[in-house]
């Protein structure tokens, strides 16, 4: 068990009408039943983060933080009653439930994986939220099976880049939107058929062109509004439709007629409410399907930037801003 008895922390705090992030300290967490204690060397930021601090939080559930992060890596200190696999001292990367931007953070034994080797602290803190999040959308509830084609819309956003190169290593056919040709190009690279410039291209043109006319049969799509009657169009009969997030808005017509005529399904999720025997089973896929690929250098993230745990506020503004490819980090730990 560590001797800190607290930690630097980043919390929300209500400032001149508005929400932002400060710099506190806080107890280091005691682990529960299942649950593993990190000391962390890195965290991810993601589009969740944002949508929490510009709310002032969300909803605490019994065991949560009210502390902002998602996704971590680090290495285990002290576990908690019931927790069978890992030992203080493992290398380990983890989706939370919270709390990740600190120095200390809790895990279900069941979300955490490996930290593999070949990469960083931040490399591997920002694989999590990304992996749980392709994994559970395109593979459990779209079931892309064998020889079915794919679509990501959002090619070079954090969840793209493993999308794309999830999909690919495991044989299928991958097609990516992004924006501006420079974007689309590295779509390519990552390992999708075609990049598609939504600036410039139509996608469902470029979709029907590229597939004969017959479509892809999954899209994952994280821009929502407008693009839903293109993604229909884009997709095969018996196709699937999953949104994970809506850059371009929530709320958009629907012509069910399109829906009905190719037996398509329309749907969409979050991550965060998964229950835990879900996430500790899509762990458990990716330690045996993708963490190979991940450890051979076939699969890599993407890490775009890192910042220091501190200047947690200028990550924010980076993501909000769109200028990143991939994903940022928070180093917690120097070097």
């Amino acid at each position: 068990m560590t001797r800190d008895t607290t930690m630097r922390a980043i919390e929300i705090r209500a400032v001149d009408g508005h929400f932002a992030l400060a710099a506190t300290r806080r107890p280091v967490p005691t682990p529960g039943d299942g649950e593993v204690l990190i000391r962390v060397h890195a965290a991810g930021v993601n589009g969740h983060d944002v949508h929490q601090i510009h709310n002032g939080g969300h909803p605490i559930l019994p065991g949560e933080t009210d502390l902002p992060g998602l996704e971590v890596s680090g290495e285990i200190v002290a576990t908690g009653a019931g927790v069978t696999r890992w030992r203080p001292g493992d290398a380990v990367c983890a989706l939370l439930r919270g709390g990740g931007y600190a120095e200390y953070a809790l895990a279900p034994q069941g979300n955490c994986l490996p930290r593999p080797d070949n990469l960083s602290w931040a490399e591997a803190a920002v694989l999590p939220e990304t992996f749980f999040t392709v994994w559970s959308n395109v593979f459990v509830d779209s079931a892309l099976a064998e020889g079915e084609t794919f679509l990501m819309n959002g090619g070079t956003s954090g969840i793209g880049v493993a999308a794309i190169q999830i999909a690919a290593t495991l044989g299928h056919t991958v097609f990516a939107t992004a924006r501006g040709a420079d974007k689309a190009i590295i779509c390519t690279h990552l390992g999708a058929t075609r990049g598609i410039d939504y600036e410039s291209e139509d996608f469902a043109e470029v979709i029907a062109a590229e597939t004969g006319g017959r479509g892809v049969d999954v899209i994952l799509d994280i821009v929502g509004g407008d693009y839903l009657d293109k993604d229909l169009l884009a997709l095969a009969h018996g196709g699937r439709l999953v949104f994970i997030g809506a850059a371009r808005g929530f709320v958009t017509p629907i012509d069910l007629r399109k829906v009905m005529r190719k037996q398509l399904r329309v749907g969409g999720s979050l991550l965060r409410p998964r229950p835990p025997a879900f996430k500790a089973a899509v762990a458990a896929a990716l330690e045996a399907r993708v963490w190979p690929h991940v450890r051979s250098g076939r699969i890599k993230p993407m890490l775009d930037r890192s910042f220091a745990l501190e200047d947690a506020a200028q990550a924010i503004r980076c993501l909000q801003e769109r200028r990143h490819i991939g994903k940022i980090a928070l180093a917690v730990v120097e070097g």
